[in-house]
């Protein structure tokens, strides 16, 4: 996971650079999403408005080659998982496990066991495509949570599992959630959606050698540009240049708005 996590963040930025720094072509060629949900009100496996064909459409139209997935409940990921669509159009899931299986867990997962026996669940379950890569999305609205203990014992067996942890949570949270257990591979989501400074999110990087930001809904990542379209302002720019292997980008399809 380590080397195909390394090749995908390494291509992300190939993409920043080649509009940001060159700017004289778009990027056009494969695209990894690591931030994709396929929620039950997507598609429940009966009724919604994007089936696996209409997904697979879209997910192909947009150069996407590969996706984390992870899905509230997880029957969404695993459904794309076995989908002999997904398959044939050339597309990888990289499926990690999220910890809801409805919208009332979003607020207390940290400190529900239920939560973490069915984690322990679903690991050992793995999917179709394979095993489980890592855990998450979860959020943490008040950082103080990142103590919880159900907290503290996932990202022990992320750790121990090796596997990714993808956290929507502000810049004190990371500095938690890594005390308990600090050779986790944690990849910040949004990198900082409140608008963390890009100074504060520099020196997380630092830091944190395993550590990855990713970039949906991330404020104050484009500037105005000379000829009135949007480009990388400056400063993260120069920040894409210092770690170019450490970011990832995502379209984060939490409400059926963003698959359309």
């Amino acid at each position: 996971m380590k080397k195909t996590m390394h090749r995908l963040s390494t291509f992300v930025f190939a993409l920043f650079s080649c509009v940001a720094v060159f700017a004289q072509t778009l990027y056009t060629g494969p695209l990894f999403d690591a931030h994709l949900h396929y929620n039950d009100e997507a598609w429940n496996g009966k009724v919604g408005p994007h089936d696996v064909p209409d997904v697979v459409g879209r997910l192909s139209r947009s150069g996407v080659k590969a996706f984390i997935g992870n899905s509230r409940p997880n029957a969404g990921t695993i459904t794309l998982a076995a989908s002999a669509e997904v398959k044939s159009a050339g597309i990888k899931v990289v499926p990690f496990i999220r910890l809801y299986r409805n919208r009332a867990d979003y607020t207390g997962w940290f400190a529900d066991e239920s939560i973490y026996q069915m984690v322990l669940a679903e690991y050992a379950k793995g999917t179709a495509s394979g095993a489980y890569k890592g855990i998450g999305e979860f959020h943490l609205y008040d950082n103080a949570n990142a103590n919880g203990e159900v907290a503290k014992k996932l990202m022990r067996f992320a750790q121990d599992k090796q596997l990714s942890v993808l956290a929507h949570v502000d810049d004190s949270a990371i500095d938690l959630l890594m005390a308990h257990a600090p050779q986790s591979r944690l990849i910040w989501a949004h990198t900082g959606i409140g608008g963390v400074p890009v100074a504060r999110v520099r020196s997380l990087l630092a830091k944190y050698p395993a550590l990855m930001g990713e970039l949906s809904y991330r404020p104050g990542l484009t500037c105005a540009g000379a000829q009135g379209g949007a480009v990388l302002c400056p400063e993260w720019r120069a920040l894409l240049l210092e770690y170019p292997d450490r970011f990832l980008i995502g379209s984060d399809t939490w409400v059926n708005q963003r698959w359309q």
